[in-house]
């Protein structure tokens, strides 16, 4: 998970450019009900994966399967005109930086998939 790896390297001072609690984390963090705070105060433990999976799993708003795996499917569906307008600002600087002028970003996370070498 992005967040969590940007979290650790938030605490760890290794972050960079990078960003912890940025619109795409906070639509996590809105999603799950878990405060950015309270998620980086268990990251600061040294939680593995595992752990943090189960801490996410058991504080998080109780939701059927059905509508977490709709949420996470929306999410990765999405384009970047439906992203919160701030992240659309970013994404016009960020974008021509990452990814390579002749890769087409469909959908949002294209963006991190491309530029990590995934897609």
């Amino acid at each position: 998970m992005r967040t969590l790896d940007k979290c650790r390297a938030s605490i760890a001072g290794t972050l960079g450019e990078y960003h912890f609690n940025c619109p795409v984390d906070k639509m996590f963090f809105d999603f799950t009900g878990i405060t950015a705070k309270k998620f980086q105060a268990k990251v600061a433990t040294g939680a593995t994966d595992e752990e943090m999976a189960e801490f996410v799993k058991k504080n998080a708003k109780a939701r059927p399967a059905g509508k977490i795996i709709k949420w996470n499917n929306v999410q990765r569906d999405r384009r970047l005109s439906e992203m919160p307008l701030g992240l659309q600002e970013y994404m016009e600087t960020y974008i021509p930086k990452f990814v390579p002028k002749n890769r087409v970003v469909h959908v949002f996370f294209d963006v991190y998939d491309i530029e990590e070498q995934r897609i």
